[in-house]
């Protein structure tokens, strides 16, 4: 069969529908969804309310707050992923003893569930049986309300993220490293120029394009947090870690409230979006100057 054969239609085209299909009307049917007073329990008939569910967002205070946590998370999750990450990336470049053990280790933690990481997570993290307060109380410091309260619960679980997704950030990052050309860095070491000068005037801004994809890959995800919370903290204390994952879950799957849920999916999407959006203007100039 060659490139121009019309037969080739026949079985591209069959695909593509079903992919349409299964992508676009549940798409479809949650935007519409989102614009109706939609509950299953108890039982209330589908209401045009138009823009209701969105104003009732805008307007309620538990949204906003969740947006802002997540956000924190998200935003500081990633912030030190990226450290850490360029960090080890820059030093196994070097070739460091052992380099091929590290690289197999780091992807132990990209390969556990994350419902699993969590669940150890918060039996090491217990605030009265943990190991680690276990251990702290045998140096004489009191219990630390790991889960308990809003500030280290918080903290535990960007621990917990920062653990488990550096590692995707290390093989991204140095993947980057190992194509860069040697022969600048052999004028630059003519030039007498320190390893400081060197990673600031020629590795960052030529692994610049790539940081930028994998901060962008990972600040996404970390916006779409839910199993990590679910399972350490509930939301708690009270709703102090709750994301808008988690929120859309309460509201979808425990209030079965799909018209409000829509819309919070919607809004959801729009932040996504408008922080992608952001981000990518932000830095476009820069990406321009090192192409």
């Amino acid at each position: 069969m060659t490139r121009n054969d019309p037969i080739k239609h026949f079985f591209i085209w069959p695909a593509l529908l079903i992919v349409l299909v299964i992508s676009i009307f549940p798409l479809i049917y949650s935007l519409t969804t989102s614009f109706m007073s939609l509950r299953l329990v108890p039982p209330i008939p589908a209401r045009f309310v138009g823009f209701g569910n969105y104003t009732e967002l805008l307007q309620n205070p538990r949204f906003w707050n969740v947006a802002w946590t997540t956000t924190i998370i998200a935003f500081i999750a990633v912030t030190l992923q990226y450290v850490i990450g360029f960090s080890v990336a820059l030093a196994l470049s070097r070739r460091v003893p052992g380099e091929g053990l590290f690289r197999v280790s780091f992807l132990v933690p990209m390969l556990v569930a994350p419902v699993a990481v969590a669940l150890i997570a918060r039996q090491i993290l217990n605030p009265t049986m943990g190991p680690l307060n276990e251990l702290m109380t045998v140096f004489g410091f009191p219990n630390l309300p790991f889960l308990t309260q809003t500030r280290w619960a918080i903290g535990a679980i960007i621990s917990v993220e920062v653990w488990q997704w550096t590692p995707f950030v290390i093989l991204m990052l140095l993947a980057g490293l190992q194509t860069l050309p040697e022969d600048v860095y052999e004028a630059a070491a003519l030039e007498n120029a320190s390893p400081w000068q060197q990673f600031w005037g020629i590795t960052f801004p030529m692994m610049l394009p790539i940081s930028v994809a994998v901060v962008f890959i990972r600040l996404i995800e970390s916006y779409k947090i839910i199993d990590t919370v679910f399972v350490m903290t509930g939301g708690g204390p009270g709703i102090s870690t709750e994301t808008l994952t988690l929120f859309a879950y309460q509201e979808g799957f425990k209030k079965f409230n799909l018209g409000y849920t829509s819309a919070l999916s919607f809004l959801f999407l729009i932040v996504i979006t408008v922080i992608g959006l952001v981000y990518l203007a932000i830095l476009k100039p820069y990406l321009e100057k090192h192409k």
